[in-house]
């Protein structure tokens, strides 16, 4: 099929490679012109034949705001735009409205994988209509991981932007344990070699993980991560999963405590939001502050 890829970033310019491999047709526009394959929304909208995919691949907020806009001015009825940004989910269906009121589809998806997606297939969550979801299809099955699992029709419109917001709210909380727990072996003085101690839970214990792996990975890079500042951000997506469970009545001690302790980060050089931003730049090409 025929794809319209709007963002070729570090997640987007992957995303397009992996779809071109499956075979299907990827044209994608970006600000950055050396990235592009057309160089306006209108020539991108131009050359798909209908009924047309775009899958948007921008920050949230204003900037995703902005593309469907004009997309909604460009497009035809029958068409399907596919938000695969880190949006709020309460936006989606305010563009799934918006888009309605001109005949365009709407659906929403949730995307993990990181820089990593183009090698492994990413996790996908995605909400909307079914006879919406039916012509994205074909892309969902190239971008996620071989095998049976991966990928889900989460439910209706902002299903799947909740859905990923949950999986990062989790990923959150798992982080910050594995950066306390590193924190206090580097503190004593009995364990000799945290970073073999790391190791040696890869294999054969409850708690190994594709993140214990690159905490590993973090450590060979910097033993004890003396290169980085103790500064980790946040995306927005822990502090939306905290809000939705406020609204919910729903209890996340752990995942609110890890959201916290991001902003206590940002007060002092914290050893464990070390290990944090370590692991963001490991999966996800995240910025690190060098001291």
């Amino acid at each position: 099929m025929e794809l319209g890829l709007v963002g070729l970033g570090k997640m987007g310019g992957n995303m397009r490679e992996r779809i071109r491999r499956a075979g299907h047709t990827v044209l994608g526009y970006d600000r950055n012109p050396d990235l592009a394959d057309v160089h306006s929304l209108e020539e991108l909208v131009g050359k798909l034949s209908g009924p047309r995919v775009i899958w948007v691949m921008v920050p949230a907020g204003e900037a995703t705001q902005t593309t469907i806009d004009r997309l909604a001015e460009l497009l035809e009825p029958g068409d399907v735009v596919v938000d695969g940004g880190n949006s709020r989910w309460t936006d989606d269906v305010k563009h799934a409205e918006e888009l309605a009121a001109k005949g365009i589809g709407f659906v929403d998806c949730g995307v993990s994988g990181g820089v990593w997606g183009l090698a492994n297939g990413y996790a996908l969550m995605y909400g909307g209509d079914k006879e919406n979801v039916a012509k994205v299809q074909p892309v969902f099955d190239a971008l996620k991981p071989e095998g049976d699992s991966g990928s889900v029709h989460a439910g209706k419109v902002g299903a799947g932007h909740f859905a990923k917001m949950v999986h990062n709210g989790i990923e959150y909380a798992m982080m910050q344990a594995y950066a306390e727990g590193w924190e206090l072996l580097e503190k004593v003085d009995s364990v000799t070699d945290v970073r073999e101690v790391f190791r040696s839970w890869q294999e054969g214990t409850v708690i190994r993980s594709w993140l214990l792996d690159l905490a590993v990975d973090a450590l060979d890079e910097d033993e004890h991560l003396d290169e980085l500042r103790g500064y980790a951000q946040d995306s927005g997506e822990g502090r939306w999963t905290v809000e939705a469970a406020i609204d919910n009545a729903v209890p996340l001690p752990a995942i609110t405590a890890s959201l916290f302790a991001r902003f206590a980060s940002r007060q002092e050089d914290s050893p464990q939001m070390k290990m944090i931003a370590a692991l963001r730049n490991q999966f996800g090409g995240h910025a690190v502050e060098k001291k």
